[in-house]
């Protein structure tokens, strides 16, 4: 058997390897950095609720349950914001518009109500323990998911 023979033989068994290169805006420059923020938010959201729940628990039930929704909410729009298509685009949409509400709704309850909050959550306080970064990223990533919304003559 020849290599071309040979590389004939792999590729129809296991297939052609060649991926096709992604065109979409919201997975090139700007996108890949709000795809990044929001791994890195999944991943310090998830850690800290992760260990809060293990061991704070009883101190702030309500605070340490924001921020494990938080965490979650985070690792869906992450996930959305790396697919491609309308279906993804729109879980994407989805899931930045409730942690905009979400950081909002929190945000103002940690300031009307402290006494909820014994420890801080994401969004208590509008994200203060995180740059105030919790309060901003819905806002550039929805005005980003605008921009990059599907058309449907190519979505």
């Amino acid at each position: 058997m020849t290599k071309s023979t040979e590389h004939n033989a792999l590729q129809q068994r296991f297939g052609n390897r060649v991926r096709k290169q992604r065109t979409d805006a919201k997975s090139s420059g700007f996108g890949r950095l709000i795809i990044v923020i929001y791994g890195v938010f999944s991943l310090s959201a998830g850690v800290r609720s992760l260990y809060q729940l293990g061991t704070e628990f009883s101190e702030a039930p309500l605070a340490i349950i924001l921020s494990t929704i938080s965490a979650v909410i985070y690792v869906i729009a992450t996930v959305a914001l790396t697919k491609t298509g309308p279906g993804w685009h729109r879980i994407a949409w989805i899931a930045v518009w409730i942690e905009m509400i979400g950081v909002l709704a929190v945000g103002l309850l940690s300031v009307v109500s402290p006494e909820l909050f014994a420890k801080a959550s994401v969004w208590s306080h509008f994200g203060a323990g995180y740059g105030y970064v919790p309060l901003v990223l819905p806002i550039i990533g929805l005005i980003w998911l605008w921009r990059t919304r599907p058309t449907r003559a190519n979505g």
